[in-house]
């Protein structure tokens, strides 16, 4: 989270583009030393909010073309806006895959460290289970995550009628049947991922239609790519409408994760991207979520369960990213479950 003075510096070179940092200094207006200055133009560069341009006393500032990815937005105060009042990004943005994230590094140095270590804790945890007890938590998670993912869908389950489902095949009283098929469709997909690690590597959209076809199975939902407009619930943000524009979205999309060799980028792009994109007639979260943890998995990461993530929160910040292209609040998200899963699971 960004504190006042780098607000305020941030601002200032938005509004006043191409200074050096002497100038920016000068014409702040707050007096904070010139060391300072330099020291959160250093930081803000580092957290992808500008670009220097230039070498030594020549060094010029402007913000960078990732800006609206990660500039921090509140969320609670962008929501008490109506959908009306709120100025979006109401169509897709074309250039946002090809020509923007396919050149940038969506978390900072930071960040990545911290998920680095991490990670580093879930290999050593997971070096001291036997292949039972590992076996044991892949489930725990995979029945956390079922119920976590349909819940953000909807779904009315509880988690523990969610085990008794999943274990013993046991349905709830006074439940729909289709709760209980997409909570089965949850922990079919991912028990698929977990059997064929490789199943999505690399990346092709016949791969994600078919996760998303486990995902859907008996729910009356179409198959494949849409080939008709959708709307999408508390948005003005209008998706792409044309099943070749469509594809050619998702060819982006794999290209952008087959070339990159981030694996926490390469799943944070198919987790808000696939959701962003709407390729299906529905169930596209649902997909994101299952072709995010193959990445983790395949590549023998932690994977997520989603298990502490308010639903409403999750909405919102997927929200945010379809309105402003702002990944922010979501990117927070991914940190946060990321850290639970691993002193969490295994």
């Amino acid at each position: 989270m960004l504190n006042d003075k780098s607000k305020e510096i941030l601002e200032f070179v938005k509004e006043n583009p191409s200074l050096s940092s002497k100038k920016i200094h000068e014409g702040l207006e707050s007096k904070m030393g010139y060391a300072t200055v330099k020291r959160i133009l250093t930081k803000l560069i580092s957290d992808n909010l500008i670009l220097s341009v230039g070498k030594g006393r020549g060094t010029k500032y402007k913000i960078s073309s990732t800006y609206e990815l990660f500039y921090p937005i509140n969320a609670n105060v962008y929501f008490e806006k109506e959908i009306d009042e709120r100025e979006i990004k109401n169509g897709f943005n074309f250039f946002l895959i090809r020509d923007v994230l396919s050149k940038t590094k969506l978390f900072t140095e930071d960040e990545i460290q911290h998920l680095d270590n991490l990670q580093k804790n879930y290999k050593e945890n997971i070096s001291k289970l036997t292949e039972l007890e590992y076996k044991r938590e892949q489930e725990r998670l995979a029945i956390d995550f079922s119920w976590k993912s349909s819940q953000i869908e909807g779904n009315t389950y509880s988690l523990l009628e969610t085990e008794r489902l999943l274990k013993d095949q046991e349905t709830a009283e006074g439940k729909e049947k289709d709760e209980a098929t997409m909570l089965l469709n949850h922990k079919e997909a991912l028990d698929f991922i977990i059997a064929n690690p490789k199943y999505l590597h690399p990346l092709k959209i016949s791969k994600i239609e078919d996760i998303h076809s486990l995902l859907i199975k008996n729910l009356g939902v179409e198959r494949n790519i849409r080939k008709r407009r959708v709307g999408i619930s508390g948005t003005n943000y209008r998706p792409i409408d044309n099943e070749h524009q469509i594809k050619e979205a998702l060819n982006d999309l794999c290209k952008l994760v087959n070339n990159s060799d981030r694996v926490f980028d390469k799943a944070l792009f198919l987790l808000v991207l696939i959701s962003y994109i709407q390729p299906f007639a529905d169930g596209n979260k649902r997909t994101a979520r299952v072709v995010s943890n193959a990445v983790l998995i395949n590549k023998k990461y932690c994977p997520i369960s989603f298990r502490t993530i308010d639903s409403i929160e999750y909405k919102k910040a997927i929200l945010l990213f379809y309105e402003q292209n702002n990944i922010t609040a979501f990117k927070k998200i991914f940190i946060d479950q990321f850290e639970f899963a691993v002193k969490t699971y295994f």
